[in-house]
């Protein structure tokens, strides 16, 4: 069963997640047929042509050791060797180019197809997933699927090529020199399955100890201020470094394997048997010493399948890891889809919750039967204790969570058959964990509406009361900043929140203590703003500030994940000791 995506953005290759992560690679390098094919004659024609460099030296050996050897014979020689080795030359130029060009093209569409899974993923989904190892494996994990094919799967093609020659070749001295050839290849390709076999969870555990660490990092670093100001300095390092240690002991490991590689000592004793055996031939008169000489040339080729394996295969090995991470990532199912079908429309803005619901994931009650009825334009408080469920019951509205039981309803249809994507687009949260992107305070404004004007842009930040401020500096809306808006106030960061949340003019706003950040001096301007932008659109402010509380339509008092009191703020004061209790706190 395919896993249900929240976004069902058109693919190139829907169906790819299903399979395992050879499967899935292979789906994706089969595009690639015609470089693949020219890779393939360029490797097989590398080695044939590498054959012709023993056998025409060994007919050389046999014009010389005749005692007046042709000069011109020998020079055709010499010029059929040295051309077939330009030609070769070429051959494997085009064997090198065809399996990087599938590599690069490989990696773009993998690349492009788990950001989109990524995207498609809902909230729940990534709450859970830890943000390091995700990078891990949209970074060195693709680029493992990358070096799969170059150089690895172009290594080992290569190099299977050159243990085919000798098994050709060799019976065109004598019959019985095939032997060697072929006990070689058999042990050695029992001798490569034990070793891959060995190799798989080895290099698993790498992948796995590397996205261990990269999360460990990214968490680090993220929470900087933290580490930083709770002087966790030494015991972030130690923490660190049990990961490194993991991470070190896993690659020791696979050199550990890689080193007792057991074709090297086939590839001696081929060498050794094979040369007696040739020596034997020639003492009996049955092949002549240009026979020994190219027959022992025809062995030597075997040297290079034996050493390409030790690093090709382990590259191998490491993609396919690295894919089997990738495909687990995209295939972890969620339950939220973008309902295309769905009802779409320009809402009104009402909002009912009935008996509404909410367990996470580990069976957690986030909320509990709660019912209630938001007219459109209407203002609405939700207050409560930190960890009452507030900021679950307002994202149920918005379907970053579904309910477990019960309904959300949007102007009377449940949120569950409206289409996904026009819902979201008419309701817009500020959170007060503010994210701005590493670009212009133009650009961050107008994110949600790309095509806004200027005009529209410093409109919204006005009404933000966010113009004033952004003037200030040298390039205005144009002023690039940095990653989260780290080079602004909280204060600021929020009000370039609030310009871009009015310029969606969403009919649904969801305030989530988006102003706790805001200082006196301003908050007396926020509040008119938040109270124009509430004009016309049903709006959810969740917050401890009894200034925001007081104007509110309805207030809802949450404890617990409970709704334990509703109504307005002077008949609250009087009937709900719950509600008393948040302001005497």
């Amino acid at each position: 069963m395919q896993s249900v995506a929240e976004f069902s953005i058109a693919e190139h290759y829907p169906t790819r997640r299903t399979s395992g992560p050879v499967a899935w690679i292979y789906s994706h390098a089969i595009h690639q047929w015609p470089m693949a094919l020219m890779a393939f004659i360029g490797a097989f024609g590398n080695a044939a042509l590498m054959a012709v460099v023993p056998i025409l030296t060994g007919q050389a050996f046999n014009m010389v050791l005749t005692g007046a050897p042709d000069l011109k014979k020998l020079g055709n020689l010499a010029l059929l060797l040295a051309g077939s080795q330009v030609i070769r030359g070429i051959l494997q130029l085009g064997r090198n180019y065809g399996f990087e060009f599938i590599a690069q093209r490989v990696e773009r569409e993998v690349r492009y197809e788990l950001y989109i899974s990524l995207l498609g993923k809902s909230m729940t989904f990534h709450n859970l997933q830890p943000v390091g190892d995700t990078m891990a494996r949209a970074t060195n994990d693709v680029r493992e699927v990358n070096y799969m094919f170059s150089p690895g799967i172009n290594v080992v093609v290569g190099s299977l090529n050159f243990l085919i020659m000798p098994l050709i070749l060799s019976t065109r001295y004598h019959p019985s020199l095939i032997i060697t050839p072929i006990v070689f290849t058999i042990l050695y390709i029992l001798a490569l399955w034990h070793y891959l076999r060995s190799l798989r969870p080895v290099t698993d555990e790498v992948r796995a100890s590397f996205g261990v660490l990269n999360t460990r990092l990214a968490e680090a670093l993220d929470g900087i201020e933290v580490v930083k100001g709770s002087a966790q300095e030494n015991s972030e390092v130690l923490r660190f470094g049990k990961n490194i240690i993991r991470y070190r002991d896993a690659a020791i490991q696979q050199g550990d394997i890689e080193a007792r590689f057991l074709p090297l000592l086939l590839l001696g004793l081929a060498n050794a048997a094979g040369l007696l055996h040739a020596l034997l031939l020639y003492r009996q008169g049955a092949i002549n010493v240009g026979d020994v000489v190219a027959y022992f040339g025809l062995l030597m080729m075997l040297g290079f399948p034996v050493f390409a394996s030790l690093f090709a295969y382990s590259r191998i090995s490491l993609g396919v890891a690295g894919a089997r991470r990738i495909l687990e990532l995209m295939n972890r199912e969620t339950d939220l889809d973008q309902n295309i079908a769905g009802h779409s429309g320009q809402m009104t803005g009402e909002v009912q919750f009935k008996d509404v619901c909410f367990h996470y994931e580990n069976d957690e009650p986030a909320v509990e039967n709660i019912s209630f009825r938001v007219e459109p334009g209407q203002t609405v408080a939700i207050v409560g204790q930190t960890g009452s469920g507030k900021t679950t019951l307002a994202r149920l509205i918005n379907r970053t969570y579904d309910v477990t039981t019960g309904q959300v309803l949007v102007d009377g249809i449940d949120v569950r058959d409206w289409n996904l994507d026009d819902l979201r687009r008419q309701i817009s949260i500020i959170e007060q964990d503010i994210f701005l992107f590493s670009s212009s305070i133009a650009e961050n404004i107008a994110f949600g509406k790309p095509e806004a004007t200027q005009a529209e842009i410093e409109q919204a930040a006005r009404n933000a009361q966010a113009d004033e401020f952004i003037r200030t500096f040298a390039e205005g809306y144009q002023t690039v900043i940095g990653e989260r808006g780290v080079t602004l106030s909280g204060g600021q960061r929020q009000r370039l929140a609030l310009a871009r949340a009015f310029l969606t003019n969403p009919r649904i706003l969801i305030l989530d203590d988006s102003t706790s950040a805001i200082d006196s001096a301003t908050e007396d301007k926020i509040q008119r703003a938040i109270s124009a932008a509430a004009r016309g659109r049903t709006t959810f402010i969740i917050t401890h500030r009894l200034s925001q509380i007081r104007w509110a339509d309805l207030i809802l008092v949450m404890r617990g994940g409970e709704l334990v009191a509703i109504g307005k703020h002077e008949d609250l004061m009087e009937t709900s000791p719950a509600y008393r209790r948040i302001f005497s706190d």
